[in-house]
């Protein structure tokens, strides 16, 4: 009941298929309009990635943090269990943070971004779904604690800092063979990233020492009736020298970190020639064929194909898609193997001894006023000639516009 002149305006930081959907559904003829090149990075933004070993990403986190004492961020996760898991212990360990996820209330998220915002919190550690719409100035640090599966997805993260022409930096911690996907980065968004090593415990203690002193001969002394106590606190250090003072005054300040960091081992993993090559191939483009292959034979070593009735038509992207299934199932990432989206279903490897729970968990289960159905698929990665599947979705469209036609 519009009148015929109104006009509706679409806007989205990133074009990804969920949106692109809600175009085609709701809107006559859209024109799409793009500002500034498509995908394109922030050339305020300097890119910077870190190679350890899974068990070490924790500490490397721990350990940037610690490297960067003036850091504002916000750390990305790709599930709402390792944003509660890594808040949890960072705060337990003295760190101003606090976790963004999609369990969380309206007014649970509006207390937390207020006091991020405000500055209470030195860092906010979120979901992709739960940090959409965030909008906060002067970011300084955005940290992958590893790297989304889609790739559109780390432009929009990248993209909360480095905004109003401040600079900001983007660190990701990354397993080497992740290489291919920081190549792909690079010329998606034709940007160089930086490969930097993380920093040793001797390194931490230094950049904290020198921060701190900063912060002392910066601090102002120009309020407060100072005057009326020097000559008691002259007299109470007129036999100790200057270097002790010093020595004294960080003591006080530092010794957990000069404790805790005192046999910190190197975090760095070289990367070996088997991940340069994977990453060369990707590079040059002549790996599909061979990277479809390694696949198959994974799954033929220990992996289920699983069928499942959701796609990129219900607002799923892979990584949205990934945390989704992660967190219904409860299992970790990495008894997981390719995942493969269409637009009205999707199939996903796992390791066969977690396939089962998967099913368990996720089978049955309501999403938009539709039933999931999860089973295991026969056959490759092809899409199937499965009248169940299809006959799914049609009802479930059905009931979507049934209702909506009822309101």
């Amino acid at each position: 009941n519009t009148i015929n002149r109104e006009s509706t305006w679409l806007f989205s930081a990133t074009m990804p298929p969920e949106v692109r959907a809600i175009s085609r559904n709701y809107m006559d003829s859209p024109k799409e309009v793009t500002i500034g090149r498509k995908n394109s990075g922030n050339v305020n933004i300097d890119h910077q990635y870190y190679i350890v070993s899974a068990h070490h990403r924790y500490e490397a986190l721990k350990r940037l943090i610690d490297f960067n004492p003036g850091m504002y961020g916000i750390i990305f996760t790709r599930t709402k269990a390792d944003a509660h898991n890594i808040s949890e212990k960072l705060s337990k360990a003295g760190y101003e943070i606090e976790a963004l996820h999609g369990d969380l209330s309206q007014q649970q998220r509006d207390a937390v971004m207020g006091r991020f915002r405000s500055k209470h919190l030195q860092l906010l550690i979120a979901t992709d779904v739960a940090a959409r719409g965030i909008d906060v100035d002067g970011i300084t640090h955005v940290i992958n604690y590893e790297l989304p599966d889609d790739m559109e997805v780390y432009t929009h993260r990248s993209g909360r800092t480095g905004r109003a022409g401040k600079t900001g930096i983007c660190l990701s911690i990354c397993h080497s063979r992740e290489l291919y996907k920081i190549r792909s980065l690079e010329k998606m968004i034709n940007s160089k990233f930086h490969k930097l090593d993380v920093p040793s415990g001797k390194d931490v203690c230094r950049k904290q020492f020198f921060y701190f002193m900063e912060k002392l001969m910066q601090a102002d002394v120009s309020q407060g009736d100072y005057e009326t106590y020097m000559p008691d606190l002259v007299k109470k250090f007129a036999d100790v020298s200057k270097e002790e003072v010093l020595q004294r005054v960080a003591s006080l300040e530092f010794s957990h970190f000069l404790k805790y960091y005192e046999n910190a081992e190197d975090l760095n993993r070289n990367e070996s020639r088997s991940d340069r090559k994977t990453a060369n191939r990707f590079e040059t483009g002549i790996n599909s064929s061979r990277k479809e292959r390694t696949n198959f034979n994974r799954r033929d070593s220990g992996y289920t194909r699983l069928f499942i009735n959701l796609g990129t038509k219900d607002g799923f992207y892979k990584a949205s898609f990934l945390q989704f299934i992660l967190d219904e199932s409860n299992l970790k990432k990495d008894v997981l193997g390719k995942i493969d989206m269409r637009e009205m279903n999707s199939w996903v490897e796992i390791d066969q001894d977690a396939a089962g729970k998967m099913i368990h968990a996720i089978d049955g289960k309501r999403y938009n006023n539709r039933t999931i159905r999860m089973n295991e698929a026969d056959g490759g990665f092809k899409r199937p000639n499965d009248e169940r599947g299809r006959n799914d979705r049609t009802e479930g469209r059905k009931r979507i516009y049934t209702s909506r036609e009822r309101k």
